[in-house]
């Protein structure tokens, strides 16, 4: 097993969740987005992140605008619709349930080390 591989899954296996709470404060273009997640050691690239915006925008998770910028073309931001709203905070009861589940399986496998 290549642990490498098994860490890049995890990533992005939150990687849509990440997202989908960046855009829970405010509305981001791509550029933004993809620099917040590799602040956040999420890295992605354009040819991961587009694709995913286009599913959640096409889901009806998304919408967009265009808005004239002055150091070059228009720039496409993404918002959360209400519907995103409501799969953000259903993905935030899910994520609260694994993290308590795993925190718990650390803890058995520390007990059961102290033992």
């Amino acid at each position: 097993m290549k642990v490498e591989n098994t860490k890049a899954q995890m990533r992005k296996g939150v990687l849509e969740y990440c997202i989908l709470l960046l855009l829970k404060e405010r509305e981001m273009y791509p550029s933004e987005i993809i620099g917040e997640l590799k602040e956040l050691h999420l890295i992605v690239v354009e040819g991961t992140l587009y694709p995913l915006l286009t599913r959640l925008k096409n889901a009806g998770i998304l919408s967009y605008r265009w808005e004239e910028s002055t150091s070059g073309p228009p720039r496409k931001y993404y918002q959360l619709t209400s519907i995103g709203s409501t799969v953000t905070e259903e993905l935030s009861k899910t994520w609260t349930a694994l993290e308590t589940a795993v925190n718990q399986a650390k803890n058995l496998n520390s007990n059961k080390q102290d033992k």
